[in-house]
């Protein structure tokens, strides 16, 4: 059951935070500039509103995601820094004696409150809002790109993962005291991932009884890694894979397995739009809907800038019928007329190659057709075939017992002459010099904020990161560009 959440708070000691939390302290600021009541009313259908034990306001539950975006914190180190921080209890509207929540709680908000929540456009209109109200935005222009974010439970075995962590815990122990070292267990011989988890929790007992190591913070932040991920196992998450990550490239020698966040964002470096997928989607597919999210929140657009992957032809079409400049360089490559199995072959402009539903992309190319002559020629991508032999997609795919496994592309001549007579011009060439924007905002996400692993497996986990993610980084650009008006 949830009450009222504006009530008033009678503590004796609230004075306190006018002097340790001062005006110029980055979460008053935000408390000031954000009317959070909004969440209110997209989640108290999730609650009872008459019946049950009172719950944590989902207000201060939302509050708490937001502070683990803001300081890239775990669960347990979020609400532990919630004990003593003033500047979090003023932000989480507590009165200085007031206990704080269990971490597990916030495990329980994200999985049974946030269901079924468009928690990341609604959290991106509201900042827009606030940018248009408050006259921040006043470019017609989004500058569009895909960062990556690797998976939390990678393509390690699930003792290899498990040996991982608590080797991170033993060397963070042993920099502090090396003696240590005798009182941990044996490392375990078989193979079996049950002596793994159990051998893990003898390493966290071992640790919890020497308090003096124990508090330490670079001791502390691991520890807590680790019995998060042997709480994990103990739930029946698989660390072999993530269920909805996928295998996606940087390039033609670097891949990831994880997902992709694509990002449209305004000049003044507020985020407008964002749609997180799986790995291997192409960058290119989502423009339209990026342009349309950012549409919804009020901005008026007139130009898109993006790298080449966003230059195919349906966008090129999409843009024109929406007189919209599209500064994107054409690429010989994804610029094709129309092509067998779009849906289940993605173009991958970093590596130049194709790459299957299941991720994999092509190990090398060849042209045939005439020398000499542009048109009636064709490319082919080649795949792996001992990937395919075991690829779960192979059904429809694979054709049992084939010696090999190619996709072909047709090579047109240009069907772009605008577009390419348009990339030449000195208004392009002007426009496209803010691409690096985004860049640096994909690096603010993952070296500010922790966007370069996700915090828990699965889709849906990844919106919700991705969702506080970006609305703790535009409050902030909001904070910055308001004091320099």
């Amino acid at each position: 059951m949830i009450t009222n959440q504006e009530s008033l708070n009678l503590s004796p000691f609230i004075a306190i935070y006018d002097i340790v939390v001062p005006k110029d302290n980055m979460l008053r600021q935000i408390n000031e500039l954000v009317d959070f009541s909004f969440i209110l009313e997209e989640l108290k259908n999730k609650y009872c509103l008459d019946n049950g034990r009172n719950a944590v306001p989902p207000i201060r539950m939302f509050k708490y995601l937001l502070l683990k975006s803001i300081f890239d914190l775990s669960d347990v180190d979020v609400v532990e820094r919630s004990k003593y921080d003033m500047s979090f209890k003023y932000f989480l509207d507590m009165a200085p004696e007031d206990p704080v929540i269990n971490p597990s709680s916030l495990t329980k908000f994200r999985k049974l409150r946030l269901q079924d929540v468009s928690l990341i456009d609604m959290l991106i209109g509201k900042t827009v809002e606030i940018a248009l109200e408050k006259e921040i935005i006043k470019s017609n222009a989004i500058i569009v790109d895909a960062t990556h974010t690797k998976a939390r439970y990678n393509q390690k075995s699930p003792q290899e993962f498990l040996q991982e962590k608590s080797k991170n815990v033993r060397k963070a122990v042993y920099q502090i005291d090396e003696s240590i070292k005798e009182k941990f267990p044996s490392k375990p011989t078989s193979n079996e991932v049950k002596d793994e988890v159990d051998y893990c929790l003898q390493v966290i007992q071992v640790v919890e009884s020497q308090p003096q190591i124990k508090v330490i913070p670079a001791v502390n932040e691991k520890l807590n890694v680790l019995k998060e991920v042997v709480e994990d196992y103990k739930e029946k998450l698989s660390f072999s894979t993530d269920p909805d990550a996928r295998v996606g490239h940087k390039s033609a020698d670097t891949s990831f397995f994880g997902f992709k966040t694509h990002i449209a964002m305004s000049d003044e470096r507020i985020i407008t739009a964002a749609v997180v997928t799986t790995g291997e989607k192409s960058d290119g597919k989502y423009l339209e809907e990026l342009v349309k999210k950012s549409k919804e929140t009020g901005m008026v657009i007139n130009t898109i800038i993006g790298d080449t992957a966003y230059s195919e032809k349906d966008n090129i079409q999409y843009a024109k019928k929406e007189e919209i400049k599209l500064i994107s360089k054409l690429n010989p490559l994804i610029t094709q007329g129309r092509r067998a199995k779009e849906d289940e072959f993605e173009f991958n402009k970093d590596a130049g190659m194709y790459v299957c539903k299941a991720g994999h992309m092509a190990i090398r190319k060849a042209r045939i057709g005439k020398k000499n002559q542009s048109y009636n020629q064709q490319q082919v991508y080649y795949f792996d075939i001992e990937k395919c032999k075991i690829c779960p997609f192979r059904e429809g795919c694979y054709k049992e017992g084939a010696k090999s496994k190619t996709y072909s592309v047709s090579i047109k001549s240009t069907e772009h002459k605008e577009q390419e007579a348009f990339q030449n011009s000195e208004e392009f060439k002007e426009l496209s010099r803010s691409r690096y924007k985004i860049e640096a905002k994909n690096s603010e996400l993952k070296h500010g904020h922790g966007y370069d692993t996700a915090s828990s497996a699965g889709l849906f986990g990844m919106e919700i990161q991705g969702a506080t993610t970006i609305f703790a980084v535009n409050l902030k650009r909001i904070i910055t560009l308001l004091k320099e008006k």
